[in-house]
């Protein structure tokens, strides 16, 4: 493909037209088309999760997608970063060649694998990796450079990829929220009527309102944007006070780490609505926390 694009010319690492770029898309593409191999190997050994519906559907789509945007996404940051030491110097054509190849095919190898070993935990870090690298590359990317100092949605209102990498990052991960509450919940034994239920749906509702904050940008949509934003932190507030009623067997000391975490980003809203800390700070702490 380096060569049809590029006829053997050296090109950038990074920008328009760049081998960066080429190299980002290739890998995103090889991962997705591998993972979606890996699960039609996993289907006719008899290994695969069945698919039971619609939203069986929705959430092999999402998992495919976010595993094809990690190789994305991390091919892009590598190119951000190597760009900026090797400034002004071209990739020679050979070179170009070769890691054209290389590289989109080391990331249809890993995903592959993850494709054929898919399990919950495996599937919380590729959300992890996600959510961490679409947030980064769209800092990154952002053309205000002062983005910080109004707070972290901002990045989902300027119209370019910066834009487009926050937004879809979460709604994405949103989905992926879900599907882990789904699929989590039923391997925590309760002997409370409906405890699995509620925390399932605690769960749900963090995912549901974190890809909402996606979808309802925060210049256009203002009071939407802010409610399910504060409604994503009142599910996780009430998940982690009720979760030991609901789940006597639940760990205490991952209640209580919980607790700490909630308390955390409590003092730090406190801080900021008295005008000593600011509110992407305090964003980002709490998105930090909640990846833990």
């Amino acid at each position: 493909m380096s060569i049809a694009v590029f006829n053997l010319r050296p090109v950038p690492i990074e920008g328009p037209g760049s081998l960066g770029h080429l190299v980002a898309l290739s890998c995103g593409v090889a991962g997705t088309l591998a993972f979606v191999a890996g699960q039609l190997v996993l289907a006719r050994r008899g290994a695969a999760r069945p698919v039971r519906g619609v939203l069986d559907v929705v959430d092999l789509v999402a998992i495919a997608v976010a595993h094809g945007a990690v190789a994305l996404l991390l091919a892009t940051l590598l190119a951000e970063i190597f760009a900026p030491g090797f400034v002004g110097a071209s990739v020679y054509p050979l070179s170009g060649v070769v890691l054209a190849g290389a590289v989109p095919a080391v990331a249809a190898y890993l995903t592959f694998t993850s494709a054929t070993h898919l399990s919950l935990q495996s599937l919380a870090v590729v959300l992890a990796a996600f959510l961490s690298m679409g947030v980064l590359t769209s800092t990154i990317t952002a053309g205000d450079p002062q983005w910080w100092q109004v707070h972290l949605s901002e990045l989902g209102t300027t119209g370019d990829l910066s834009a487009f990498a926050f937004n879809g990052t979460l709604v994405v991960a949103g989905i992926l929220v879900t599907v882990l509450a789904r699929r989590s919940a039923d391997l925590i034994p309760s002997p409370v009527p409906n405890g699995l239920e509620r925390v399932r749906l605690c769960l749900v509702l963090v995912g549901v309102f974190l890809g909402c904050v996606g979808i309802f940008h925060v210049d256009t949509m203002f009071w939407l944007h802010t409610g399910v934003a504060s409604g994503m932190a009142v599910a996780f507030g009430v998940l982690v006070v009720r979760i030991r009623l609901w789940v006597p067997d639940f760990p205490r000391s991952l209640a209580w780490l919980g607790t700490g975490y909630f308390g955390v980003v409590v003092v730090l809203a406190v801080a900021f609505a008295v005008g000593t800390y600011t509110l992407t700070a305090v964003e980002l702490v709490a998105g930090v926390q909640n990846l833990s």
